[in-house]
Order: C-alpha cells, then sequence, then structure tokens
C-alpha cells in the first residue's frame, strides 16, 4: 500500500478556548482536559477563587490558562467576553432545580431557562458573531443532559430548558455550517459529582438511576471531558447539529 490514511488530530495547540462553568464539575474537567490537550484555556464562572485555584493548579502541570469572572445571566458581560474570538467555546454553565410540575413556581421557571436556555443562546450568538468577524470557523459545545431527550419525575423544567437546548443548537448547526461553526451538545446521565452526591445518597433515587442506566456504574467527570476534546478538535469536523449520548445506555430504550 502506498499511503495510508491520516490519522485524526486530537491536538489542540494554538487554539483558543472558553469554558463556562469551569469552576467544579465537569466544567472544570473539560477545561483540564482541553488544556492538557494544548488549548489557551480561558476558565469563566462567578466563583472567582475557585476559578483562581484552578487555574493556578493547572499552570502547576505546565498548562496554559486564565481565569475570567462570568455571570451568564448578564448578557452584555457575554458580549465583552467576545472582544476576541475563541477558537472553541464550551458551555457547562447550568442549573437544576426539581419539583413537581404542578409546584414549579415562576422564580425557579426563570432562573432555570435563564442560564440554561437563554445564557446558553446568547452565548452561542456571541461566539458565532465574532467568528463571522473574524472569518474563521470554530466549535460551540454545550453540556446538555440525556434529559434534553427523554422525560422524568419532577424534571419537567429541567426537561423543558435541555430539550430546547437540543433543538436550539440544531437550528444554529443549520445556519452557521456555511460559515465554518461547528455546534455540538453533549448529553451525560448522571455524573458523580460534589452538587450530584447528594441524589446518589438517597437509596430509592439510587435504585431509579442504576435501573435506567445500561452499564454497571455512574458516570464520571472522566467519562465526559474525552468527548469534550474530540468536539473541540479537528477529529470532528465534519460533526454539527448532533447530540453525543454519554448515558450508559439510559435513552437505548
Amino acid at each position: 500500500m502506498s499511503s495510508l490514511p491520516n490519522p485524526p488530530s486530537f491536538d489542540l495547540t494554538g487554539k483558543r478556548a472558553l469554558v463556562t462553568g469551569a469552576s467544579s464539575g465537569i466544567g472544570l474537567g473539560c477545561a483540564v482536559a482541553l488544556a492538557a490537550a494544548g488549548a489557551h484555556v480561558v476558565c469563566a464562572a462567578r466563583r472567582v477563587e475557585a476559578l483562581q485555584e484552578a487555574v493556578n493548579a493547572m499552570a502547576g502541570k505546565g498548562w496554559s490558562a486564565e481565569a475570567m469572572a462570568l455571570d451568564q445571566t448578564d448578557l452584555e458581560a457575554i458580549g465583552e467576553a467576545f472582544a476576541e474570538p475563541f477558537d472553541v467555546v464550551l458551555n457547562s454553565a447550568g442549573m437544576a432545580r426539581h419539583s413537581a410540575a404542578v409546584e414549579t413556581s415562576a422564580t425557579d421557571f426563570d432562573a432555570v431557562m435563564g442560564i440554561n436556555l437563554r445564557g446558553a443562546y446568547f452565548l452561542s450568538a456571541e461566539a458565532a458573531k465574532a467568528l463571522m468577524a473574524a472569518g474563521r470557523g470554530g466549535s460551540i459545545i454545550h453540556i446538555s443532559s440525556q434529559m434534553g431527550h427523554v422525560g422524568g419525575t419532577d424534571r419537567a423544567l429541567y426537561c423543558a430548558s435541555k430539550h430546547g437546548l437540543e433543538g436550539m443548537v440544531k437550528a444554529m448547526a443549520v445556519e452557521w455550517g456555511k460559515a465554518g461553526i461547528r455546534i455540538n451538545t453533549i448529553c451525560p446521565t448522571f455524573v458523580r459529582t460534589a452538587l450530584t452526591q447528594a441524589t446518589f445518597d438517597d437509596p430509592a433515587r439510587f435504585a431509579w438511576i442504576m435501573e435506567k442506566i445500561k452499564l454497571p456504574r455512574v458516570a464520571e467527570v472522566d467519562d465526559i471531558s474525552g468527548a469534550a476534546v474530540y468536539l473541540a478538535s479537528d477529529a470532528s469536523a465534519m460533526v454539527t447539529g448532533s447530540a453525543l449520548m454519554i448515558d450508559g445506555g439510559w435513552t437505548a430504550d
């Protein structure tokens, strides 16, 4: 054989990435993974102290990162964050307030939608606008959820926000494809983090989770961050408008 196919590259050297919700959990895991793959990562969240601690630890590994205070409900601040375009934008900022649908308050509805959908929408739009102005393509990635594809008890509000996010991403992929801007979602099942530990500690809820997940465990942050590198890199150059399910088979039936 005279030549072999080119292997895919997951190298992000020279890329500039913004990760929101980067102070803990999935956001921090994805920020670390992108930095380890060679990107300069701007870690954004509201908790500046936690961000700076993470950035210092990443620098200690020889990776390139900086902290940015960002409230994703502040549309003016989102616009200012894109004074320069980012090659990769990964949105991990999110909120969940679970209750029976008939008990959902307007305050909770507005809070969840404000971050999960409104904030995600305008973050995407500003990211794309900056890339278009620079005449460049890029990759926008949203941490969505398996609950963007199914329903769940006491999760009508959260499901509404994530189903909306999935539809938004598909429409934006259609609109921005010719500009070389890709946009996709990552849809995890329940991931073990400090915020979800209380759910896992509830025997009834944990039994429900393990009944739905086909693999014999819940997800860890490391299960999600590899997908972030894939969607950020040229290895996924032909992927847009897609949802990458990391749900242990939850949505398989």
